[in-house]
């Protein structure tokens, strides 16, 4: 996660924020009083704005007739108002200290959020966003072990059909894989390209391989042959 987390008081304005934004090259700030998140400001609450003539469009009276006086009054708030708490966010993803690095991208994904705050004790402690993912990606990558140049043809079929094993997708079977001089064969079938496309991704992942030949066929054309 990044610390400490770039923030405003609820007592800031609209200009206060803009600023740091684009100073920052931030797409979203924190508003937090006395450590504790109040909710963020972000380039999606800031899109629609009178200023810049992109705040929704005035409703027909059949449309403030039928369309609510509490929704058309926030929308003019959030697009007119220069005070922070009027214009933020309140709805915010958070994590604590403790919750798995899965979990956080889970999270990211259901909510569409490009950006989880870390929670202890009630008190903002840190913020992790989807390019911290990345830079987490990088530097596994970066970690990992260089591939192995040699491996004998036993050792590497049992760990490719061991890991497909693992695997709910594979239509292949045991029989259908076999290996020479770390060259892959694939045999048999498969039930989707996504499929065939998993597989053999798994096969190539897989240390001491030096090619993959695929000579599988999508198993409706192998039943129609039987």
């Amino acid at each position: 996660m990044s610390s400490p987390v770039v923030a405003v008081g609820p007592d800031s304005t609209l200009d206060e924020v803009c600023d740091l934004l684009v100073a920052r090259d931030m797409s979203a700030v924190a508003v937090i009083d006395q450590g504790v998140l109040l909710g963020i400001v972000s380039e999606e609450d800031l899109i629609h704005r009178a200023e810049i003539g992109t705040a929704a469009p005035r409703r027909t009276w059949w449309s403030r007739l039928f369309g609510g006086n509490t929704a058309l009054a926030a929308e003019y708030v959030k697009s007119h108002s220069v005070h922070v708490t009027d214009v933020m966010t309140r709805q915010v993803a958070t994590v604590s200290l403790g919750t798995p690095i899965d979990e956080i991208a889970a999270l990211l994904d259901v909510r569409q959020a490009r950006r989880v705050f870390v929670i202890n004790s009630e008190r903002v402690v840190g913020i992790i966003a989807r390019a911290d993912l990345v830079r987490a990606l990088v530097s596994v990558r970066k970690s990992l072990p260089r591939p192995v140049s040699f491996r004998d043809d036993a050792s590497i079929r049992k760990e490719i059909v061991g890991a497909l094993r693992s695997e709910a997708w594979p239509s292949i079977g045991e029989a259908d894989v076999m290996v020479t001089n770390g060259v892959v064969a694939l045999w048999g079938g498969y039930l989707s390209e996504q499929e065939r496309k998993a597989s053999l991704v798994l096969a190539e992942n897989t240390a001491g391989v030096r090619a993959v030949d695929d000579h599988r066929v999508p198993l409706d054309i192998a039943y129609a042959m039987v």
